[in-house]
């Protein structure tokens, strides 16, 4: 299986396309990297898995974390889930924010 890794200059134009799924805790979410317009937060525990079985398994989905290696493994996760068009945000918020892209806190 092959995650696919989407860099945010790729994914910025069409960013409405996406169900946007960010994995980090709350406090990062809130915090001073903030979080992409419209994203639904589901943190990466036990209850992660209760969660995505509840969505569209053909819905475009971008995962999204601080860095991208979290966001990475649950990709990777939801693609053994039977989920066909699911994509990692390379780089996670912290790139997101140096090309100054618009945030919420």
């Amino acid at each position: 299986m092959r995650v696919s890794h989407l860099n945010p200059e790729l994914i910025y134009p069409e960013i409405s396309s996406y169900k946007i799924v960010d994995v980090r805790r709350p406090e990062e979410f809130t915090g001073e990297l903030g979080h992409i317009e419209n994203s639904e937060l589901i943190t990466m525990d036990q209850a992660l898995a209760g969660k995505l079985e509840k969505f569209d398994k053909q819905q475009k989905i971008l995962f999204v974390c601080r860095s991208g290696a979290r966001s990475g493994r649950v990709t990777e996760y939801a693609m053994t889930l039977g989920f066909q068009d699911v994509h990692n945000m390379a780089g996670g918020m912290v790139r997101w924010n140096e090309l100054k892209y618009p945030t919420r806190k």
